[in-house]
């Protein structure tokens, strides 16, 4: 082993320890051992930086924004109501959508088939009262899983087919790797749902001050426009998208005050006074097509972007205190609607533009940025912490959802590489005003995309130094030595424990030529070992850095870096155990 080969070890080992030891953030780990490779020599100053403008920085990146686009639309959660209304289960919740993600990932790209998936992972654990946690990393290995089930579901299977027609004159066919490939996504279905409570209930990092703050009982209203879905429907009709967690305390009916009934049919022109959780309301709001505030003019928001949602507290010496919004006339004089009001402690029953309001009341404004920028400090407003309060925010239909399809289908069909399309759905869902401009970054997860950005060069080491190599000659030394299933499960194995470190496609050219050798030295044929480079390069559940899937879900999950063995380390072993006798029944090694 020379020196450089040494130190490259030696880097990535205490990397993987600060890691696992989790005293500081990921982000900060990986800089920090990007600095020190770079220190000893094995990577190269003009490389440093090359991460950056990796391809795989890019995916995660643009798909994040492309997942938050999707579920800004509600159109996932209106999917969800329709036709899945009844799950509650958790665990069935949880197999509905591994099993959905797994068979997407068969055929699309898995990085698409999970980001679809996401918001309707957000609406289960909303409906369950769980983290997003709960459903995010088995949904990620799902992922993983059914990428095996066909040639085109993941890297690995596209560039083992290739080397299978240099080296044996016949490529893997579209549906070669379908049989021990839908063989593991049940056996992996079955695992994950079962043991899926191995996932700690995370919150994600960038939302504590948020979740400090629990504010449920905001009291907001909104009329009944023609054509909503909701006209001649019942009350439990409107708030059955909320799940409990919006309630209707009054309607309005040409100026009449009516109780509502649950029964109650309502009509056109109707204004609704509701109660609950934003996120319930903006739901109710949504689904129903109802129109928020009757002093907000649609024509004067829907074509800009930089309108705001801001959630503010009324200080002490306000100049609100006293005064409603009617009398104050804030639209008129201000540019700015009062969409909420929530006092703690105590249910509004008012109209949201005739409250009086009072020091500690927490409203929720909307307006342009420069006008709200002008309007807290003057009427000296405590915005609270950041939220992603969508309650009154123009929605754009189906457009998201079609950006999302063209780059999925253009990724299936080859027209374009993964990072193009989905760089360019990023960038459609900014120019379709899908999210707002001011809110992109918010979207873009910054501490995954350094990590991800810092971790390439340095464990592109291990192959520059000829770490991967020396790995390479030492397998092949200990694979002489075992039976066949023993060396099948052996080069399954070592091609999992690699591909962290390099991406899986290299995995695969690294391992592949070993795994021929094997199946040559020993007398055998060679595709089972090479379906096994294939399953291990495919299969990393150990970390958050061997493929994107797991990277994607990282952030929105709020996981650390332990959080992933926890959960993937039984399902390793399992894929292991169970992938050996089923590559040797379906491809005979005589």
């Amino acid at each position: 082993m020379t020196h450089q080969q040494i130190l490259s070890f030696a880097v990535i080992i205490l990397m993987m320890g600060a890691f696992i030891w989790g005293r500081f953030r990921y982000d900060v780990v990986a800089l920090c051992a990007l600095l020190l490779a770079v220190a000893v020599g094995v990577v190269p100053y003009d490389q440093a930086f090359t991460g950056f403008s990796d391809d795989i920085v890019i995916i995660v990146g643009s798909a994040l924004v492309v997942s938050a686009g999707v579920a800004r639309s509600g159109l996932m959660q209106e999917a969800v109501q329709r036709f899945l209304p009844d799950i509650n289960s958790l665990r069935l919740q949880l197999a509905v959508l591994v099993a959905i993600v797994t068979i997407l990932s068969a055929f699309v790209k898995n990085v698409g088939a999970l980001a679809i998936m996401i918001p309707v992972a957000f609406q289960f654990a909303r409906r369950s009262n769980v983290s997003p946690s709960t459903f995010l990393m088995p949904m990620a290995f799902g992922a993983l899983l059914g990428g095996l089930m066909t040639q085109v579901g993941t890297s690995p299977n596209i560039v083992v087919s290739r080397i299978r027609g240099e080296l044996v004159g016949e490529p893997f066919t579209m549906f070669d790797f379908t049989p021990v490939g839908a063989v593991l996504a049940v056996v992996g279905l079955i695992y994950l749902t079962g043991f899926y409570w191995l996932v700690p209930q995370r919150s994600r990092g960038n939302v504590s001050l948020n979740e400090a703050i629990k504010i449920k009982n905001y009291a907001s209203e909104a009329r009944i426009p023609k054509g909503s879905p909701v006209v001649g429907k019942r009350v439990t009709d409107l708030i059955k998208p909320s799940e409990g967690e919006a309630m209707v305390m009054a309607i309005i009916r040409k100026k009449q005050r009516m109780t509502p009934l649950p029964d109650t049919v309502l009509a056109e022109g109707d204004v609704v006074l509701l109660e609950g959780d934003p996120k319930a309301l903006d739901l109710v709001i949504n689904s129903g097509k109802l129109t928020l505030n009757e002093n907000r003019n649609p024509s004067d928001t829907s074509g800009s972007t930089d309108i705001e949602v801001v959630e503010s507290v009324i200080g002490k010496n306000s100049r609100l205190i006293g005064l409603t919004a009617q009398k104050l006339e804030l639209y008129a004089r201000y540019d700015v609607n009062l969409l909420a009001v929530s006092r703690p402690g105590e249910r509004i029953t008012e109209r949201p533009s005739e409250v009086t309001l009072r020091f500690g009341d927490v409203v929720v404004l909307q307006g342009r940025q420069a006008k709200l920028s002008t309007f807290l400090p003057e009427f000296e407003l405590l915005p609270l912490a950041r939220r992603k309060l969508m309650l009154g925010s123009v929605r754009r239909g189906l457009i998201p959802l079609a950006i999302l399809i063209a780059a999925v289908i253009a990724t299936a069909f080859s027209i374009l590489p993964v990072a193009i399309a989905f760089f360019a759905a990023a960038v459609a869902m900014l120019l379709f005003r899908v999210i707002p401009l001011n809110e992109v970054y918010d979207e873009i997860d910054g501490p995954i995309l350094v990590m991800l950005a810092a971790l390439i060069p340095v464990s592109d080491a291990l192959r520059v130094t000829g770490g991967t190599d020396l790995i390479a000659e030492g397998l092949a030394g200990i694979g002489t030595q075992l039976p066949p299933a023993g060396a099948l499960a052996l080069i399954l194995i070592a091609a999992m424990i690699v591909t962290p470190f390099l991406n899986n496609a290299a995995t695969v050219l690294v391992m592949a030529p070993i795994a021929t050798s094997f199946a040559t030295g020993l007398g055998f044929r060679p595709e089972a070992f090479l379906m096994a480079v294939a399953i291990g390069a495919g299969c990393d559940f150990l970390t958050p850095i061997g493929h994107q899937c797991n990277t994607l879900v990282m952030g929105p999950g709020g996981y650390k870096f332990a959080d992933y063995p926890r959960l993937g380390f039984p399902l390793s072993v399992l894929i292991a155990l169970v992938s050996v006798p089923t590559l040797i029944f379906f491809w005979p090694l005589q």
